[in-house]
């Protein structure tokens, strides 16, 4: 049952606001695969819900500065924002489709990055474009929206590499009727590369859904999640020096996983200083060493869409279906 907006965000605002007052609680469990795990969570290590009710919350990104959280809610299309001391506020809505009407049951941003110059980077389901704007909420640009004239079907998730490029991908989720929309202009579900100068250039076209990516820390390797149930995989492709890619090979196959009935597919995904990949996936947030071997899992119970780096750049922040939830490591993220 589908409850209206308003409802949601009075019930929410009330429950995060009760959840900063008091102690957080937990759900799930730690799943330790590997003894390797050890080195990155410790054992007594706790999966705290800060805020919970959400239709499918993505793309969390730490504000250091500030310190506070940003999130999408991809079905309610806003944006929002999360710290210990305010507890849960909008940030911004719309956040990914500013049309009259409706558009589909997923029109708002998903994946969200701080760009080089602190500014908010939004990859939009219902205006099909890679967006940038100030943290003031304030003036809104498109970076890109179109490949050679052709309009993107809805990118997905979004990062910017040291050469001030966007890396992005584009599957069929955020429009009304996926993979069937009448309004698709291009054929493939694919990988982009969006240069400074505004350049567009097509990386892969051979990933049938394309989410989540991120670089290795060298930045040698981007990494490419695909949630295709049918093929689970993470993919690796090495950096070229013209900042396109070469042929990619798995990282790890998660499809038997899927098949063992764990929930979610491989979504959102982070790298930390050691080159270590944490992706969501069959199960929760996947965790593997840089050669691709299972450590473990941090087994939130639900269908897991996305993960972040923040506070200190140790406490990994989730987003787990309804759920945003945190969990302190023993590592940082990359880049940090």
């Amino acid at each position: 049952m589908k409850f209206p907006a308003l409802l949601i965000f009075t019930w929410l605002v009330g429950q995060s606001t009760l959840l900063a007052q008091s102690s957080f609680p937990t759900l799930g469990k730690v799943v330790r695969i590997d003894p390797q795990l050890d080195a990155l969570i410790a054992s007594d290590a706790k999966i705290e819900v800060l805020a919970s009710g959400f239709v499918w919350a993505e793309g969390p990104v730490w504000i250091n500065d500030s310190g506070y959280l940003l999130f999408s809610d991809v079905p309610q299309n806003t944006v929002f924002k999360w710290s210990a001391k305010e507890g849960l506020t909008p940030f911004l809505k719309p956040s990914g489709f500013t049309g009259a009407g409706t558009y589909g049951d997923e029109p708002g941003s998903n994946g969200l990055t701080l760009n080089r110059q602190g500014h908010l980077v939004l990859a939009e389901h219902g205006d099909r474009r890679i967006s940038v704007m100030p943290l003031t909420g304030v003036g809104k640009r498109t970076i890109t929206d179109n490949y050679q004239g052709k309009r993107f079907n809805s990118p997905n998730d979004v990062v910017q590499h040291s050469s001030g490029a966007y890396y992005f991908t584009d599957p069929p989720y955020g429009l009304p009727k996926k993979h069937e929309d009448p309004t698709r202009e291009i054929d493939w579900f694919g990988v982009y590369r969006a240069a400074a100068d505004g350049k567009v250039t097509l990386l892969t076209k051979d990933m049938t859904r394309p989410n989540g990516l991120a670089f290795s820390p060298d930045e040698k390797i981007l990494y490419v999640a695909q949630s295709d149930p049918s093929k689970a995989v993470i993919m690796a492709f090495p950096m070229l020096s013209d900042g396109t890619v070469g042929p990619g090979k798995v990282f790890y196959d998660a499809t038997p996983m899927v098949k063992q009935g764990l929930p979610g597919l491989p979504d959102g995904l982070k790298v930390d200083i050691s080159g270590n990949v944490w992706s969501t996936g069959p199960g929760g947030v996947l965790i593997f060493s840089p050669s691709g071997k299972l450590l473990g899992r941090i087994d939130t119970g639900e269908a897991t869409a996305n993960c972040g780096w923040g506070d200190d750049g140790s406490t990994l922040y989730i987003t787990a279906d309804m759920y945003l939830c945190r969990i302190k490591t023993k590592t940082k993220g990359a880049g940090w």
